[in-house]
């Protein structure tokens, strides 16, 4: 007797994405998280990448768009030291919305309730053991401690994951000397905005926009003429260990300043400070037996506006396949895709990130002139677009089973324009409920009679689009091509393909 299907430890983004997705599936999670409350200390600024496309094909883009503290910025993206800008571009690659953590945690929570998922708050996983058919879960909560028992535990519950370490799951990987401190602030009227965005700042003189290099670190400056607000930025080598839960404090920030440029900058309010180290790790093994690790459990990258995006589609990958192992229709394997998965598309976001340590890091003329021939670099769209597709993670193609595959296969479905029966819908709208679909768009009634049997599983749909991409794809709820029917492809290869697929992927009917 289970008192949930999946425990989930931690209610971060992960965390609660996770949940949603599992209880669009029909599970049952219990999501457990030590804090009473959410948390006030600023972490991510802002979310962006990949998922903000999963979100619009689960319906909820707009809902977080409202919440945005502020307008979209244009499309230019820090990148090691350089930019990597969008604004000339009528369909960038990457976006990112100005929305702190803080408020996505809230919008989280709102949806996991809205859905129906138990979380809660104050209680402390102590103790986790599993055997071939359950996980034990030590709680403490605020009156006393209890055990539950679910079939799968799944930390979410960040860097230093207790989960993780119990699970004796490693967690190598490179921690750098670097201390970043980021803040947004007012300016006291001594303190000029300049017209290009610099600073006046008396006995001292120009700052100019942008980063200044010294011999004791990084300073940024983002600024508008008008504005009643500044972004500052201070990058330092320190060996000092700092707690995430400690908050950081205008004095700090100022010492800092100081210690970099060699003055103290006069601050008015400060509307954000946040204070951030970089490690380059990733967990060997997402899933020991009945336990699994999502988000910064998982991965810890040394750049900034990644992580979110990294572990929210850690979550949505993880959802389907947990509920077709509960459900007894998962085959052979499929949880262990996770792993495969989602430890490629870690790897990618280290592979960059880890890029981005080299071209920040350096202080001389050489790491100078690197960072120049990379802006160059960029100037050129198809390197522009390529390095996008990177950073917002939507370049990622899994490797699907066997030989042979159509390109898509693997890939995150596109948003199609589809004309039906019924009206005008697209891709994403079909996905809001988080069920796999398959698409016939064209005249094929072999592909229709090959899934009937999978209809009470998989949602089949016929369209005409403008710009056929392949006679048929095959979605999986995470919205990748699990299987796609070349153009006029013979039924004869094209239907018991589809069979294998379906089978391979949805078990079987």
């Amino acid at each position: 007797m289970t008192d949930a299907d999946v425990v989930i430890v931690g209610a971060g983004p992960a965390g609660l994405m996770l949940a949603a997705e599992l209880r669009l599936a029909g599970v049952r999670p219990l999501v457990l998280e030590r804090q009473p409350h959410r948390r006030d200390t600023p972490k991510a600024g802002g979310l962006g990448g990949q998922i903000l496309e999963l979100l619009r094909y689960r319906g909820l883009l707009e809902r977080f768009e409202a919440a945005c503290t502020g307008p979209v910025p244009a499309p230019r993206f820090p990148f090691g030291g350089v930019h990597l800008d969008f604004t000339r571009l009528a369909d960038p690659p990457l976006h990112a919305l100005p929305l702190p953590q803080q408020p996505l945690e809230r919008l989280l929570e709102e949806r996991a309730g809205e859905v129906g998922v138990d979380l809660r708050r104050g209680h402390e996983v102590t103790g986790v053991s599993q055997d071939d058919a359950a996980v034990t879960v030590d709680v403490r909560g605020p009156e006393g401690p209890y055990q539950v028992i679910a079939r799968y535990l799944v930390g979410c519950d960040g860097a230093r994951s207790r989960v993780r370490d119990r699970a004796g799951i490693g967690f190598p990987g490179t921690t750098y000397p670097e201390v970043n401190r980021l803040a947004q602030v007012t300016l006291p009227d001594a303190v000029t905005v300049l017209g290009d965005g610099g600073l006046d700042v008396p006995g001292f003189g120009t700052i100019r926009p942008g980063f200044t290099r010294t011999d004791h670190g990084l300073f940024g400056i983002g600024a508008s003429p008008g504005s009643q607000a500044v972004s500052l930025y201070t990058v330092e080598d320190e060996s000092a260990e700092y707690d995430d839960d400690t908050p950081m404090t205008v004095s700090e920030l100022q010492d800092s300043i100081r210690r970099v440029l060699g003055v103290r900058l006069p601050v008015g309010e400060a509307l954000r400070l946040s204070r951030f180290t970089f490690k380059a790790r990733q967990a060997d093994r997402y899933r020991h037996g009945r336990i699994l690790l999502a988000g910064d459990a998982a991965h810890l990258f040394p750049a900034t506006g990644v992580a979110l995006n990294a572990g929210m589609l850690d979550a949505v990958n993880l959802a389907w396949k947990l509920a077709a192992d509960l459900y007894g229709w998962a085959p052979a394997g499929l949880l262990d895709t996770y792993h495969g998965e989602r430890h490629l598309a870690g790897a990618r976001t280290m592979l960059h990130t880890r890029a981005q340590v080299a071209l920040r890091r350096g202080h001389d003329a050489a790491a100078e002139a690197l960072r120049e021939v990379f802006q160059e670099l960029l100037a050129d769209e198809q390197p522009l677009r390529r390095m996008g597709a990177l950073v917002a993670g939507s370049d990622i193609r899994y490797p699907m089973p066997g030989a042979g595959h159509h390109p898509l296969a693997g890939t995150f479905a596109p948003d199609l324009t589809l004309h039906t029966d019924q009206g005008i819908t697209g891709v994403a709208e079909l996905m809001h409920p988080a069920r796999p679909i398959l698409l016939v768009l064209a005249d094929r009634p072999d592909l229709c009679r090959a899934a009937e049997a999978w209809r009470h599983r998989v949602g089949i749909h016929t369209a005409k689009t403008d710009q056929r991409p392949a006679d048929a794809l095959l979605i999986r709820p995470d919205a990748h091509i699990a299987w796609a029917a070349t153009v006029d492809e013979p039924a004869d290869t094209a239907a018991p393909a589809l069979r294998e697929a379906l089978t391979g992927w949805f078990g079987t009917p």
